[in-house]
């Protein structure tokens, strides 16, 4: 019997989940619990995190997991090593379902980063206004550039005081769309973007955007994770799903 577990967070996950519902597949949602509210599910859905390696080999145990999809985003670099591992200790099937990464075209102004810290150090150090379009995760790091302004995107409101001294937070949840991604940056002066490469359509409008405005654009590589099959579509996951038997 082939019981699912989907690791998601991404738009990917839920067009997963939407599909894995309609087929009556047995399967669960897993939110890490990063957003006040995340957007809801056509499945069961658990929120929170695992317990590393040893917590979620004895939840695939548990709860009698067949199939892994880590459809988490491509930076949720610790939670797919710790699926890796688990999926091994556990004799359980894994598959990732991942968006390809963005690849530069003609217009783009890329800098490309390795690391939080190489795309701090890529910031100029005149006063600039920053679209630090990255999350909430890793912003201490750029408090060794407080002279720049910085502008957040976030999905909910900080629940705790921010560590740059000039912030100015929106939020809002994506997709987002090129005519919205240009008036933001163009509403607030926006001279440097400093993005992370995650692939898919829903990110890329502040990409076009900022080609169109001539902007430069700092971008984050992915991290590294362990190998495993990676997928790139609906059809591929449900293939392997139904390809792998137990």
């Amino acid at each position: 019997m082939t019981r699912i577990l989907l690791l998601g967070g991404t738009t990917e996950a839920s067009t997963l989940a939407k599909t894995l519902a309609e087929a009556g597949a047995d399967a669960v949602f897993s939110y890490a619990g990063r957003t006040a509210k995340p957007v809801s599910q056509p499945l069961p859905t658990r929120i929170g995190g695992f317990g590393g390696v040893e917590g979620l080999s004895e939840y695939l145990k548990a709860e009698s997991i067949t199939h892994v999809v880590d459809a988490t985003h491509p930076f949720a670099a610790q939670m797919s090593t710790n699926a890796v591992h688990a999926c091994e200790a556990t004799d359980v099937k894994l598959c990732a379902f991942e968006r390809p990464a963005w690849q530069a075209g003609e217009g783009d102004a890329w800098v490309h980063a390795g690391t939080i810290d190489e795309a701090v150090n890529a910031l100029p150090d005149a006063a600039a206004r920053v679209f630090l379009a990255i999350g909430k995760q890793n912003l201490t790091q750029f408090a060794a550039k407080p002279q720049h302004h910085y502008l957040l995107r976030l999905v909910d409101e900080p629940d705790a005081p921010l560590p740059l001294p000039r912030t100015t937070v929106e939020t809002a949840r994506g997709p987002f769309d090129v005519q919205g991604d240009t008036a933001l940056m163009q509403r607030h002066g926006i001279t440097h973007i400093v993005a992370k490469n995650a692939g898919g359509a829903g990110a890329a409008a502040k990409l076009i955007a900022a080609r169109d405005l001539a902007l430069p654009v700092i971008l984050i590589g992915r991290p590294q994770v362990p190998a495993r099959p990676i997928k790139g579509s609906v059809a591929e996951v449900m293939a392997w799903l139904s390809h792998s038997p137990v």
